[in-house]
């Protein structure tokens, strides 16, 4: 096992998603930082929690008390068991288990300035004013960087103080820009002119490079600002020779100093609620200083007092409600606190984002009643010795039985399915008659062990969704939760049937892809359930909440689609390393995959010959050679194919297309013809001391070998011995090639077996896609790409961390109070937003479900209305719509016949489409009529 250090090994099957997020440099500088964490109440355990699986290089929790029965609400390591017993001591044993690389010890002694010393991050959560202000006037004299957190029921509150002069060394997290050039000026500001269509992207203030530049080659390391979209002037050009064609130019991101001024940074859609805040949290630390302890929960007579304190206009209201719930232990809002906290110790040890300067104030006020005129009691608050008294001291117990009675569905036991899970157990949901049924068909591997919390290294190839479900129960033995190993969609509503969806209470989507959301987000709106949405890209997330007849869907908007790229681009023309790896992407699914398929395929020959244009002969080409040219008997003739394999792609295919366009040709207008984003390649000559060109070989032969059931070989010797016998075609330029091929050949693919492919990279995979993707490179000189950026690009990975989900799901669960207690007023939910590498935070009201008015009727198009019979329907119908219908009876015989012949029991009703013509004969847009079958 390797160990944190300077010289340390990252351990990039473990860390994949989040190396995605801060880079190598980064997590080399985290594996040195050594992080306490003061407090372990359901705030520090989760920015522990967190903290640890980022990859720090210690972290030494702290706490003097022990736990109460308060602490359970929100402190997912603890146990009714645990309680008189230290925090510090029994949550240690349960972080430990997260990460292996990083050491875990408690701390149950007094914090002194000395012991401070030892850690380069200082976490304070549960902390008095006293020892914020002592012990961050002390680190901030020592350059020791400290973090203050703390939650109040449903306020949190952030500090950072990262002393006088920190380097930031990426303040937002995003991919350097580049852009190719058409034109330079010479001029004392000279303008460069990009080639895209699309803009450019820099800022006033980047600095760039500049490479490939024919004719001003004095062009290297300028700050340009930018003076329009497509535009932008850099220095005093106007010594410099002439400017010919070519060039690319790429932002290069410079470390930045910062200080750190005090700064107030919010949720943007409440300006006045910082100060406000600020003041509240004071006036809970004077009052817990005075008595000993805090406010009781809705306690009207010994509430805080703000005394003295210096705000314009005081909201003596929302001061009031801080002290009513300064008692409250809330699992969703430490999780969101908790997240945001976690990822400002990252920034801490890394300078990777920019921190925030310096308080966050944040609080969820709607999910209080959303009837002004209710006032919880002190009796309906007061502790019970339950586990949930952190939760009760905010809402009551009338909520607490509702949680208990929810049955939700939970799609997806991923990194956010386990972090809704977490918080399931936490605030109680289905711990009474309810029930949580999450399905994941997924197992769980080595790379997950990073984000998604509930799993061990011994969990790994076991279920994700069996596994996350006795993790939960063992954090809250009273969920009732159930595993499935069920891929949602057509093919699974016999299982996720009528009966199924009205027996939810809601939805929790925890999905990684867009077709999945948009089918779950269907169902619930056929369903009228209540959906949750999320998801996360890096430090970005977000939050959606759809509520059946208030809010619009989740397929009401969508994000534009993904440009792909011209095939003219990918066959003959690449000039970024996208369009390399795409080719190579390409290329593996043409030799390896596709072929062996169609093979084996007994529909192949009618399919293929339905195909438009020349696609037929190419496809039967393909086959035809993998099934009788280039079949092999043996190892050597694996790499024989490999090898010829290697020349064809990346000499003669080049020649040919030099013979085609020779490095001279001019355009019909007499421009150069290589020249903007068509960048002239050469051929490349094979050698067997080039290591590149080495693992090509190697993995296409192995990929080759494998195809057909043969031994493959890594003995790179061997493979040089062999390839010194290999005997490779010379280059003859050709004019169009014919396919023939016989009945008798193609009656030898029913007689081929092939055995599958496994796509991962103990089978060579991403060595053939790195290899052929940079040597493609090489040919077109386009800058390569390592393994890890290779698989990211290839694999089109999403980049994920841990902070992120924390905080995400933390909002969600927010949403989740809200739904349970019924509200109805689109203002009282939130959609959210946010980018913790800004920081930036964004919190707005869902949109509206739209109405359309049909002559004297509005209908929402989400509403469907249940009819027992169809001459109800169409009477109804008739009278506001003017329908009209001429044979009741013989409808209403066709549904039972229907109903009895083609639907499966588990289908409990149809769905009438309404095709409907205004007076003027245009369409108009009704809402469909479910029929319920009796």
């Amino acid at each position: 096992m390797a160990k944190n250090g300077n010289d340390a090994e990252i351990d990039e099957g473990l860390y994949s998603r989040q190396l995605y997020v801060l880079g190598h440099e980064a997590m080399k500088r985290m594996q040195n930082s050594n992080v306490l964490i003061s407090g372990m109440r359901g705030l520090g355990v989760e920015i522990a929690k967190n903290v640890i699986l980022g990859g720090v290089r210690s972290v030494t929790v702290h706490d003097q008390g022990v736990a109460e029965w308060r602490d359970l609400s929100s402190q997912f390591y603890l146990r009714e068991e645990d309680l008189g017993k230290n925090r510090a001591e029994i949550s240690q044993l349960r972080l430990a288990e997260l990460n292996n690389y990083v050491p875990v010890t408690a701390y149950t002694g007094a914090l002194t300035e000395d012991y401070l010393t030892k850690f380069q991050v200082v976490v304070l959560t549960n902390s008095t004013l006293d020892e914020q202000k002592h012990f961050g006037d002390f680190c901030h004299s020592k350059g020791i960087k400290i973090i203050i957190a703390d939650t109040r029921g449903l306020f949190g509150q952030l500090f950072c103080d990262f002393g006088e002069e920190m380097v930031v060394y990426d303040s937002n997290g995003e991919q350097p820009l580049s852009a190719m050039i058409s034109m330079i000026t010479k001029d004392t500001a000279g303008v460069v002119t990009c080639l895209d269509e699309a803009r450019h992207g820099f800022e006033s203030g980047d600095y760039v490079t500049f490479t490939e530049v024919q004719g001003m080659v004095e062009l290297n390391g300028s700050s340009p600002c930018s003076t329009g979209p497509y535009t932008f002037s850099i220095c005093d050009t106007t010594g410099f020779s002439d400017y010919v064609r070519g060039g690319i130019v790429s932002q290069v991101k410079m470390p930045k100093k910062i200080g750190f001024p005090e700064f107030v940074m919010t949720d943007f859609a409440k300006f006045d609620r910082p100060g406000q805040l600020h003041v509240g949290f004071q006036a809970i630390h004077t009052f817990q200083k005075k008595h000993n302890r805090l406010p009781a929960p809705w306690n009207r007579v010994n509430s805080a007092q703000t005394g003295s304190a210096k705000v314009e206009e005081l909201d003596e209201d929302l001061i009031k409600k801080v002290s009513f719930l300064a008692a409250g232990d809330l699992s969703p809002i430490n999780a969101f606190i908790g997240g945001v906290a976690a990822q400002e110790v990252m920034k801490a040890c890394t300078g990777k984002f920019m921190p925030i300067m310096q308080w966050l104030y944040f609080d969820a006020l709607e999910c209080l009643s959303e009837d002004a005129g209710v006032q919880l009691t002190e009796e309906e608050c007061a502790p019970r010795n339950s586990r949930y008294d952190g939760q009760i001291a905010v809402f009551g117990t009338k909520l607490q039985d509702l949680l208990a009675r929810q049955r939700y569905f939970l799609v997806g036991a991923g990194a956010i399915g386990c972090e809704l899970l977490k918080n399931f157990a936490m605030i109680g949901l289905a711990s009474g008659e309810g029930e949580v049924i999450v399905t994941d068909m997924d197992t769980i591997e080595k790379s997950n062990l990073n984000r998604q919390f509930l799993f061990r290294p011994s969990d790994v190839t076991k279920m994700k969704s069996d596994t996350a479900a006795a993790a939960v129960k063992q954090m809250n033995p009273s969920i009732r939760i159930t595993g499935h190993q069920n891929r949602v969609g057509p093919e699974t509503e016999r299982v996720y049937d009528d009966d199924f969806f009205e027996s939810l209470d809601g939805v929790a989507n925890a999905l990684d892809n867009v077709d999945a959301r948009m089918y779950m987000d269907r169902r619930c709106v056929y369903y009228r359930k209540p959906l949750l949405e999320s998801g996360t890209l890096g430090t970005k997330g977000n939050v959606q909440v759809v509520i059946p007849f208030l809010t619009e869907s989740y397929s009401s908007s969508q994000d534009p689609p993904e440009k792909s790229i011209p095939i003219c681009t990918l066959k003959n023309f690449p000039n970024a390393i996208e369009h390399t790896l795409q080719w190579a992407r390409d290329e593996f699914e043409g030799l390896f995959k596709q072929p062996p398929e169609n093979a084996i395929d007994p529909k192949f020959m009618e399919r293929t010959l339905k195909l438009p244009g020349a696609q037929p002969l190419e496809v039967l080409d393909a086959v035809y050679k993998c099934v009788v040219t280039d079949c092999p008997h043996s190892w050597a003739d694996c790499v024989s194919w490999a090898r010829n394999h290697w020349q064809c792609q990346y000499s003669n295919n080049i020649r040919q297309l030099l013979h085609n366009f020779p490095p001279d040709q001019l355009t019909s207008s007499g421009a150069p013809f290589w020249s903007g984003p068509k960048r002239c390649p050469h051929p490349l000559e094979f050698s067997t001391s080039n290591d590149l060109h080495m693992d090509y070989v190697l993995a296409a032969a192995n990929l080759f070998a494998q195809m057909y059931g043969l031994p493959g070989s890594t003995d790179r010797a061997g493979l040089v011995k062999i390839l010194q016998e290999v005997k490779v075609p010379t280059f003859t330029p050709r004019s169009g090639v014919k396919i023939h091929v016989s009945d008798q050949e193609l009656n030898v693919l029913k007689m081929v077996l092939f055995l599958p492919l496994q796509d991962d990279d103990t089978n060579f995979h991403m060595d053939f896609i790195v290899a052929a993707s940079n040597l493609r490179a090489e040919n077109y000189d386009i800058p390569p790409a390592d393994r890890h950026k290779s698989k990211l690009i290839a694999g089109k990975i999403i980049p994920a961390i841990a902070t992120t989900t924390a905080a995400v799901v933390g909002l969600v669960c927010l949403e989740l109070i809200k739904v349970v207690q019924g509200h109805k007023k689109l203002e009282t939910y939130k959609n959210g937003f946010m980018n913790l590498a800004l920081p930036f935070f964004a919190y707005s009201e869902p949109i509206a479900a739209p109405r359309h008015k049909v002559r004297c009727c509005c209908f929402i198009p989400q509403v469907c209305k249940d009819y027992k019979t169809l001459s109800r329907f169409f009477m109804f119908s008739i009278h506001k719509l003017s329908f009209s219908c001429s044979d009741f009876c013989r409808m209403t015989e066709i549904v039972t016949k229907v109903s009895k012949k083609k639907l499966g029991k588990h289908v409990k009703a149809l769905v009438f489409e309404l095709c409907c013509n205004d007076t003027s004969d245009e369409d108009v847009e009704v809402p469909y009529v479910r029929y319920t079958i009796r």
